[in-house]
Parts: structure tokens; C-alpha cells; sequence
């Protein structure tokens, strides 16, 4: 049995490594089997690529949790980590992923977590926290205790690939779009179509984000690069496929009019992650989302067996994607909720 009178310090981690990482995946592995059953926990290398090596313009902070037993040992309980989005556009925000283990629950450590979070969220003087939680269950309860609200539904769909999607596939990327054709690449896009794709991510700033406070991104081809740079550097494999619309030429007059991305983590495991996809305003009404995704998918079937799942998340509201996504097979798993904690403008800032 777990023994509820064990001490719990609470430690910043400033620099992590394999062992925090480690201790870490322990704890969510735990929380995601209680809260989450189904979803896949990380790997180790998943694990300390996703502490070591922040996304695009954030930097990330992690707190962990350990009870010290009255043998003198000491075990994970609880972890943290706190995404601090430095990009333009983006220096309001911070993003929180907190987890207690199951057994060690009901003891503050959450609390005492948080504390610790907002703690630096306030030094550092954003004014949005955002925290995800499951749709049910104690973390919902948590959030409101603590002055979050409620400020996005998610729908976290889930699709199959199977040799009977296959041919559904087939049959969707048969029809023609006039005036488009397909480009795709894996990692970095080519030079040719780095700034018609970073315009064409500019379509995203449009999603819906509910009352998120989610700031607007500004792409541009270094950005692009970037971004596909951080990911190679997890050791994950990024996948695009794009909706070229003009003449195939290299004097600029191509333009991407839409694109979908998938990553595939550590470049081998079975499920996939869609990323961003995203039609430019003036290339909408042509059903080129569900044409370039079913593109995509015959892509994973013919090059990539090993993936047999992709999963992808989209707003409660964002009834366009949510009816493409249905249209390709994917079949809602689970429902959760963005939750953001207010702060005062500037508060905190030196």
C-alpha cells in the first residue's frame, strides 16, 4: 500500500535529464492509464525529447513531484511542466500539463504543483494560463477550484487504416480539382514553396480558439524551417502534402492553396499524429481538405505499414473539419476541455 503520510518536496528541475525524464513518464503513464485509458503514454525517448527539446518559440519548464518513503527511498508522484511561448504574437501565453499519480492523489500535491506554476507564470508576466483536462472526472473540479475557466471543447477523433479505408481512399483522391495538383515532401519543404507555405499557414490564425486568448501567429519561411528542424530534432518524421494551384514553374507564380501534415513519432511508431491543416481563404468551396488528407492517408498505407491509427483533435465548434474528418473514417474517442486561468495584464513583469 501507499503510505498517505509520506513527505512530498516539491523540486524545479533546471536542466532535465534522461533520470527526471524518466521520473516523469512514470508519473503521466500513471495518470494517462487512470484518466485516459487508451491513449498511448511515451516512450523514454519520447519522454526526454519532449522535456529537453521545447517546441518552436517556447521554452519549457518541469517541476517534479517525490514522496520520501520511511525507508528513505524516494518515488515520483507528481510532475509539471510549464510552456512559455516567447514568439511574436505569442508573449501573453504560457501552457501548463500537470499530472499526480493516481495513488498519491487527494494530498495537495496538484495544488502545491500549481502553485508553483503560476508562481512563475506571474514573475515572467503573461496573463493566460492554459491547461487541458479530460471532460470528466476530478480535473474538471480542479481547474474551477483554482480559477480557470472553461474556454474550449476538443473532440479527439481516431482513425483507423485499414485495406476497406484503403479503397475509400482510392476513390476520394480520384476526382480531379481543376486547377490543383498535389506536392508533397517529408521534413523541411523545398525552397521553391517556402514562402507560398508559410502564407498559406498564415489560414490557421482563423481556427476556432474559442475564448482561448490563443494571439496570432506570423509565418514566414524561416519559421517553416524552424518549426520542421524542432521536430527532426525529437526524431520524428514530419510529412506534408500540399494543394499546388497555378503553373508548375520556379518564377513564384505557384501558390499553395492549402496543405495537411503528419508526424509520426520517433519515425516508427503505429499511430500517427495529425498536425496543421489549412485551406487559404480564397481557395475554400473546392473540397480540398478532405482531398489533400485523403492524399496524406494513402501515403501512410503505401509508404508507412507500420502506422495503423492516426489521431487528430478538433474544436467542438469547428463543424467543417469535424464533417471532413468524418468523411475520411475517424471516429470520436474522447472529449476534453481547454481551461484558462486569467491573469493581470503585465502582472508581475519587472
Amino acid at each position: 500500500m501507499t503510505d498517505t503520510t509520506a513527505p512530498v518536496t516539491i523540486t524545479a528541475i533546471p536542466e532535465v535529464t534522461p533520470a527526471h525524464a524518466d521520473a516523469w513518464r512514470q508519473v503521466v503513464t500513471a495518470s494517462l492509464a487512470e484518466d485516459l485509458p487508451g491513449v498511448p503514454p511515451p516512450t523514454p525517448s519520447q519522454a526526454y525529447a519532449r522535456l529537453s527539446r521545447p517546441g518552436l518559440g517556447s521554452r519549457l519548464l518541469t517541476w517534479l513531484a517525490y514522496a520520501t518513503d520511511g525507508d528513505g527511498r524516494t518515488r515520483p508522484v507528481g510532475a509539471a511542466t510549464l510552456r512559455l511561448f516567447d514568439r511574436q504574437g505569442q508573449e501573453h501565453l504560457a501552457e501548463t500539463d500537470l499530472h499526480v499519480h493516481p495513488d498519491a492523489r487527494r494530498r495537495g500535491i496538484g495544488t502545491a504543483l500549481l502553485s508553483a506554476v503560476v508562481a512563475e507564470v506571474r514573475s515572467e508576466g503573461r496573463r493566460s494560463l492554459i491547461a487541458e483536462t479530460p471532460a470528466s472526472g476530478t480535473a474538471d473540479l480542479f481547474c474551477v477550484r483554482h480559477g480557470f475557466r472553461r474556454a474550449l471543447t476538443l473532440h479527439h477523433l481516431l482513425l483507423s487504416l485499414t485495406e476497406a479505408h484503403h479503397d475509400r481512399l482510392v476513390e476520394l483522391t480520384g476526382t480531379d480539382r481543376p486547377g490543383y495538383r498535389t506536392v508533397a515532401w517529408h521534413g523541411t519543404v523545398p525552397d521553391a514553396l517556402a514562402d507560398t507555405f508559410a502564407a498559406a499557414k498564415n489560414a490557421m490564425n482563423d481556427m476556432p480558439t474559442g475564448d482561448l486568448d490563443y494571439g496570432t501567429l506570423s509565418w514566414d519561411a524561416e519559421r517553416v524551417r524552424a518549426m520542421a528542424a524542432v521536430v527532426a530534432g525529437r526524431g520524428d518524421t514530419l510529412l506534408t502534402v500540399a494543394a499546388v494551384h497555378g503553373a508548375e514553374s520556379d518564377d513564384g507564380t505557384a501558390e499553395i492553396a492549402g496543405f495537411t501534415e503528419i508526424v509520426i513519432p520517433d519515425g516508427t511508431a503505429t499511430r500517427a499524429r495529425q498536425y496543421d491543416t489549412a485551406v487559404v481563404p480564397a481557395h475554400r468551396g473546392h473540397g480540398l481538405g478532405v482531398w489533400l488528407k485523403a492524399h496524406m492517408l494513402r501515403q501512410l498505407h503505401a509508404k508507412y505499414p507500420q502506422v495503423t491509427e492516426v489521431e487528430t483533435d478538433n474544436a467542438a465548434d469547428n463543424a467543417h473539419m469535424l464533417a471532413v474528418n468524418e468523411q475520411l473514417g475517424f471516429r470520436h474517442q474522447r472529449t476534453t476541455h481547454e481551461y484558462r486561468l486569467a491573469l493581470a495584464e503585465g502582472e508581475g513583469s519587472a
